[in-house]
This record gives structure tokens, sequence and C-alpha cells, in this order.
């Protein structure tokens, strides 16, 4: 009971702490707004999406968001929209404290939009905020965060959570042969050097550099993502690359060396041996850990396509969950 009154006081005090406009400015935002068509709370059609916004009096971006709803509605004519004031129901304000909870963000905020299990906290403004409400319409219907792998069978972000779904999507990418066979390589020549220091300064240095061109990879789909939005027609899009992207792959088991590939063309297999030679016939320590890490870079460059899937998919999932800026670079 007592962290029932803690939460609804916290979350009181949250959405009291913003400061609101004069009760002349609400009036001329309220004015201004087409109300869509009110639906009642627990009673929608259902068949029909229903968008919950939540909403209080005296709120400038509840206002905004009010004003560009009704182009969302008659946008997506199916959608249900059911605005929750928690400044007047107890029971919005205690199911907007619920689904932040559920999502791991606090304090609440308003406006709040909630479809289908997924959250959007803000309105900044119709084009970037609109875009990303569009992009929650759509998903409402599709599974959230979830990975079909033969290894581990099905992974969810919503199930497992965020950060046991990262660990798991990074073990099943590690099994990735496009960069494992110039490593192999490497140590298997490494091995002759008898040193253990410079064996594993080499190899480390190797690993970290791979590691930093995956990630800026990664953080690349990532603002892909934040600035498109995960609409279908991208989902269609990813998709269809990777559908491509396999049958290519079963191409090159079948008949290797016929038509198009994403592995490392013969032709520049031997400039990476060179490479690999040039790390091992270095005369300095430093000269080798420079030389490894353009090789670590160029490898990495050159089967791009081949590491490109899992990758793509774990970002699209990041940007469907509420998190800040530095936690979704930090995952």
């Amino acid at each position: 009971m007592w962290v029932h009154a803690w939460r609804w006081a916290a979350l009181v005090f949250a959405l009291s702490i913003a400061a609101g406009p004069t009760p002349a400015e609400v009036e001329r935002a309220e004015a201004r707004i087409e109300r869509p068509p009110a639906v009642e709370a627990g009673q929608p059609a259902p068949e029909a999406p229903v968008l919950e916004v939540f909403v209080r009096d005296g709120c400038p971006h509840c206002a905004d968001a009010k004003a560009f709803l009704p182009k969302l509605a008659a946008e997506r004519p199916g959608l249900r929209i059911v605005y929750r004031q928690v400044d007047r129901d107890d029971v919005a304000r205690d199911d907007l404290a619920r689904h932040f909870l559920g999502a791991g963000i606090w304090p609440p905020g308003v406006p709040t939009f909630v479809i289908g299990g997924r959250i959007l906290v803000g309105f900044e403004d119709q084009v970037r905020t609109g875009t990303a409400l569009r992009a929650l319409v759509d998903d409402a219907g599709q599974p959230v965060g979830q990975v079909d792998s033969a290894l581990f069978g099905t992974l969810s972000a919503s199930r497992l959570g965020l950060p046991l779904f990262t660990l798991a999507m990074g073990l099943l990418d590690g099994f990735n042969p496009c960069a494992m066979w110039l490593l192999l390589f490497l140590l298997s020549l490494l091995v002759r050097m008898r040193d253990r220091r410079r064996i594993a300064l080499v190899a480390g240095t190797f690993v970290l550099a791979s590691g930093a061109v995956y990630y800026a990879f990664m953080a690349a789909w990532l603002n892909v993502f934040l600035v498109v939005g995960m609409s279908n027609a991208l989902r269609w899009a990813l998709g269809g690359i990777a559908l491509g992207v396999g049958a290519v792959n079963v191409k090159d088991f079948l008949a290797m060396g016929r038509g198009p590939s994403l592995s490392i063309p013969e032709s520049a297999k031997p400039g990476l041996y060179a490479r690999v030679r040039s790390v091992l016939s270095a005369d300095t320590l430093p000269t080798a850990l420079v030389a490894v890490t353009a090789l670590a870079v160029a490898v990495n460059f050159v089967e791009l396509l081949c590491t490109a899937g899992l990758p793509a998919i774990y970002t699209a999932v990041l940007t469907q969950h509420e998190v800040g800026a530095a936690a979704r670079y930090a995952y």
C-alpha cells in the first residue's frame, strides 16, 4: 500500500512540476485544435487498433498533439483514438504509471501515446514526432522486438528484457564466419612468434578495431531508424535485403565462385594475406598494431553486406524502446 501511495505521489509531482501556460494561452490552444471523436475507455471495437493518448490540461505539448491527431486519424481510417486525462481521472493516472513502470521509465510525462504495448512519450512537432507516431501505429500489429533463431529459438525483447535480448543477439551475431576466417588465419601465423604478449596485443587490437568498425556501423543504422522511423515500407525493404543476402549465401554454398557473391573476392585475398604478413614482419610493436588495425578496418568494410542483417534488426528493435540517447549507444 505504501509503495502504491509513493508511486501515485511521485506521478502527481512529476506531472505538476512542468511549467504550464497561462489560462488565456490554454484557451487559445484549445480553440485551435479540432478534437477527434472521443472513444470511451474500455469500449473500443475489438478489430480496431486503439491509440491511447494520455494528456492533462495546461500542457502545451498536449495541445500540439491534439492538433495533429485529427490528421493522423484521417490518414489511418481504422484507428480509434482515446484521450485519457491524467489530471481528472485516477484510473488514467494509474494506467499511465503502469505503462511507464512496465517500460522501465520513470518519471512519467505527458503527452504519452500507447498502442499495442508500445509507448511514445512527448510531442516535439508534426514532422519528427508525427513520423514516429505513424510508425508506432503501423507497427501496432507486429510482434515487438522479436527475432527467430535456430540456436536460441524465438528471442523477444519484451519477454527477455532489453539487456538479455542484447546479450542473446550479441552471442548469435558472434558466430559470424565473415571475419572469423581471417582472425583464425592471423592467429595461426601469430602462434609461430612464441611471444605471448605480442600475440595478445596484436590479436586483441584486431578484435577491438573490428568492434569499433561494427559499432560505427550499428550507430549509423540506429540514427537512420531514429530519423525515418520504422515504417512498413522500411520493414519490407529490410526484409527484401535480408532475403537477397540469404539467397546469395545459399548460392555460394551450392555453387561457390559462380555468379554474384558477398564473400571476399579471390582477387582481394592476396592483398589481405600480404597485409597479414606485414603485421608479422613489422620491426616494432607499434608498427604491427597500426598494420593490424588497418587490416581489421579493411576486412570489415569489404564484408559489410555479409554482416548487415542482425545489426539492422537489433537497432530497429532498440529504437522501439524508450531509453535515453546515452543508453541507446551503450546498448
